[in-house]
């Protein structure tokens, strides 16, 4: 354990105490920080927990992020004669009566097939709504890095639409849909991304699983048709304004990282260590990207003792460290079955890391 500490001191180093915002901005620079970025999201369950048991009622305020994110891309509204069933700013119905109480499986598809588009309306952006989130975050007077957030960007949106099997299935039958599909969604995308930028924020996150454990889902060529060139116009917006493009997507995406630096992407989320082997990732792209995440909800978080929670995070931080380029965070926003005594050791370490890092 001493031998293990004495590794991860040797990344860091120490300097004045910056902000939140400066110390995510150096670190995507890849530039020294007094302490690495971190960042914590807890689920509904999760967070519920949390309160339970620390008895605090804004536990996750106690988190002390050095990021702040809002979602700008539209939400659930219950479906008032169905309990447990909710429906997006798309029309999509979801069905959170299983296991994923956050989000949900979708209930039926709206585009069944190219005829279904010429019919279909997307919804007006409530442009109130969204301009309040966004002047809430600008102005909630803490030193953070401050991002708007879109889920459901690209792909995911479009096969919450078709359902993912027609999707996968319309890329190769039905190619001219599926572009002129995509297209729209960037174009909704692109008018979140222009109200966004009006307002002082650091950077735009884009959320859009494509991997699975183990490649991806449509496989690179086909994320090269389909998906680039629409990441590629909202990549653009976002930097010609100056701003920094944070991807979240999970899954095995490691053959479309360069495409992703070229681009213009800033920093990849969210980085899963029992896919990528970190160190050659780090090695072979870590002076390209920043990397958000690494310690696992998966295999680490559910499953772990505190003991060893403490020593992965400590080892992880070693590994990732060296010339910025990493935000340390749980591969995702954390869900319901971690035990409590895990969300407090992680939160201790990320908070006071001079006492485990130095």
């Amino acid at each position: 354990m001493d031998k293990m500490w004495a590794e991860g001191r040797s990344v860091f180093q120490k300097g004045n105490i910056m902000t939140g915002r400066e110390r995510v901005i150096n670190c995507i620079k890849h530039l020294e920080t007094d302490r690495i970025p971190h960042y914590i999201e807890l689920g509904s369950e999760e967070l519920e927990k949390m309160r339970q048991f620390t008895g605090i009622s804004n536990y996750q305020n106690t988190l002390d992020n050095d990021i702040d994110m809002v979602g700008i891309d539209g939400g659930y509204t219950e479906a008032t004669n169905k309990p447990g069933y909710f429906t997006d700013a798309f029309g999509v119905c979801w069905n959170r009566n299983g296991v994923d109480k956050d989000i949900g499986v979708i209930d039926s598809c709206i585009l069944c097939g190219p005829e279904d588009l010429k019919s279909y309306s997307f919804p007006q952006i409530k442009e109130e709504q969204v301009r309040e989130k966004l002047k809430q975050l600008s102005e909630n007077g803490r030193d953070t890095f401050k991002a708007a957030s879109i889920s459901f960007s690209m792909f995911e949106r479009a096969w919450t639409l078709c359902g993912m099997e027609n999707l996968l299935v319309f890329m190769i039958e039905e190619p001219e849909f599926v572009h002129e599909l995509l297209g729209k969604i960037c174009d909704y995308n692109c008018r979140l991304i222009q109200i966004a930028l009006e307002y002082d924020i650091d950077g735009i996150c884009l959320g859009d699983d494509w991997g699975q454990q183990k490649g991806m889902i449509m496989g690179p060529e086909k994320w090269r048709e389909f998906i680039r060139p629409q990441m590629k116009r909202m990549y653009h917006q976002i930097k010609c304004a100056d701003k920094y493009v944070i991807q979240h997507s999970c899954g095995d995406i490691e053959a479309v990282f360069e495409d992703l630096v070229e681009i213009g992407l800033d920093v990849y989320q969210t980085f899963q260590p029992e896919i990528y082997d970190m160190a050659d990732v780090k090695r072979k792209i870590g002076d390209s990207l920043t990397f958000w995440g690494g310690i696992s909800t998966q295999t680490l978080l559910p499953f772990a003792a505190p003991r060893e929670v403490m020593e992965v995070i400590i080892r992880t931080a070693g590994i990732m460290k060296g010339k910025g380029g990493y935000i340390l965070a749980p591969t995702h926003a954390v869900p319901g079955d971690v035990p409590a005594e895990n969300i407090e050791v992680m939160a201790e370490i990320f908070r006071n890391q001079e006492k485990y890092f130095y």
